[in-house]
């Protein structure tokens, strides 16, 4: 019997489309699904949907305990998934609205620049303790990391724990794959690609169809206009850059300094795509904050009328706890991973988002090569402002934090040296009860 500990597991989007796709693999009929969370009710719901999940999978054998003791949760454990936020949403959404006010217009903040730095040093001391916790119950866990910042946070967990095996899982590769897909009209069983880079800023520096290079095709149907609107940022990215980008535009317009830099070209690029996800102020934090209200009302609806989707949701942690310690199948997947020699113009030592292949002998990242220069450039400036963040971390070093966030392209597009030191202040000081242990800027 193995068991698969969630920690965070009242994020039930998250666990339940997970351990729905546990269920579907022969190796796991008899899983320990093992709940752990702080938010009683949330933990409460979430093992109400993971009950109906292993009836609706005909698993019973399967079971599924909840804990609010991370060391019980994780005693024993074959697997951990990590889906956490660190001081809730009433704390980060002062990390989107503190630079809002000095004119950094953020449109989800999870990631780097100011938000996704300040939620990353919240958020690191909790997630190295739970790499404490694992080494200590279960060391050889395999663990896969769901939370943001993803590229800083797996970073800083396989810099001070090296010996666990951790990498970092984002659904915006496939997804991404599957969407360009579909505008070519193509079924993604015939797309074969490479992509590699950061998180949030990983590019496909091959993308095939039936073997052929699909780019020269792509680059005519992004001209038609329902498309090109689809996602207006990342097609622009793509006109620049010649390769296509993983995640949405409104993510993407965080992280440069072309979109988001004026009320004029936020008008113009992030506000009338009809992508999920076009780049208005503050998106993600609006859903978040709406949830708040909702969430209850949600999750009681779903687990009386839901059903469970009797496909694969779109995650890979399922398949890659498959091939490691389930039935060997070998898989394929983009993970986080620190650089040593896989991608040669990105820095030495940082986390960068490459293919994987999970088999019994666990992680195995595939060797890249050089990315195209123009996109090394780019995302070689947000890893190092990562590495950045991650020594301010480690060495409560306050310097390091406001030289992470002034070296951000859209920060520094809009504000001076000192009025980034004067807002990095202030999001320190509205912080004080997660980083009081930080020195004075």
């Amino acid at each position: 019997m193995k068991k698969i500990t969630f920690i965070g597991a009242g994020s039930m989007g998250f666990t339940r489309n997970l351990v729905s796709d546990i269920l579907t693999f022969d190796a796991f009929k008899d899983v320990t699904i093992s709940l752990m969370d702080i938010h009683e009710g949330r933990l409460g719901y979430s093992r109400r949907a993971v009950e109906k999940i292993i009836k609706a999978r005909n698993c019973p054998d399967a079971r599924v305990e909840v804990t609010a003791d991370r060391a019980k949760a994780l005693e024993g454990a074959d697997g951990v998934v990590c889906t956490i936020l660190s001081g809730g949403v009433r704390v980060w959404r002062h990390d989107v609205e503190i630079p809002k006010a000095y004119g950094v217009d953020i449109n989800v903040g999870d990631t780097r620049g100011p938000a996704g730095i300040f939620r990353f040093l919240r958020t690191a001391p909790v997630m190295l303790d739970i790499c404490g916790d694992i080494a200590k119950y279960c060391p050889k866990a395999v663990f896969l990391n769901y939370t943001n910042p993803m590229a800083m946070l797996c970073r800083i967990m396989q810099g001070e724990y090296p010996a666990l095996s951790v990498t970092g899982l984002c659904h915006s590769v496939q997804g991404t794959a599957q969407m360009l897909a579909g505008w070519l009209g193509e079924n993604i069983r015939d797309v074969t690609y490479t992509c590699a880079a950061i998180n949030h800023q990983a590019f496909y520096t091959e993308y095939k169809v039936r073997g052929e290079d699909a780019y020269p095709r792509l680059r005519e149907v992004i001209d038609k206009p329902e498309i090109y609107n689809e996602e207006i940022v990342r097609n622009e990215i793509f006109k620049a850059f010649g390769y296509y980008v993983t995640e949405s535009s409104g993510h993407n317009s965080e992280y440069c300094a072309w979109f988001r830099k004026r009320p004029d070209l936020i008008e113009k690029y992030c506000t009338h795509g009809t992508g999920w996800n076009p780049g208005l102020h503050a998106y993600i934090l609006g859903e978040y904050l709406r949830g708040e209200d909702t969430w209850q009302t949600e999750f009681e609806d779903w687990i009386q009328n839901g059903e469970v989707n009797k496909l694969w949701n779109g995650e890979y942690a399922a398949y890659i706890f498959n091939g490691i310690f389930g039935n060997g199948d070998p898989f394929r997947f983009n993970g986080n991973v620190r650089n040593f020699g896989i991608v040669d113009n990105l820095p030495h030592g940082a986390c960068v988002e490459v293919p994987c292949l999970a088999d019994p002998a666990g992680f195995t990242p595939f060797r890249v090569g050089a990315m195209p220069r123009q996109c090394a450039a780019l995302c070689s400036l947000s890893s190092e402002l990562e590495e950045l963040a991650v020594e301010g971390a480690l060495t409560g070093d306050p310097v390091k934090v406001y030289q992470a966030v002034m070296m951000d392209p859209l920060t520094s597009a809009v504000l001076s040296l000192a009025e980034i030191r004067e807002m990095v202040r202030a999001m320190f000081e509205k912080n004080g009860d997660y980083l009081g242990h930080f020195a004075k800027l």
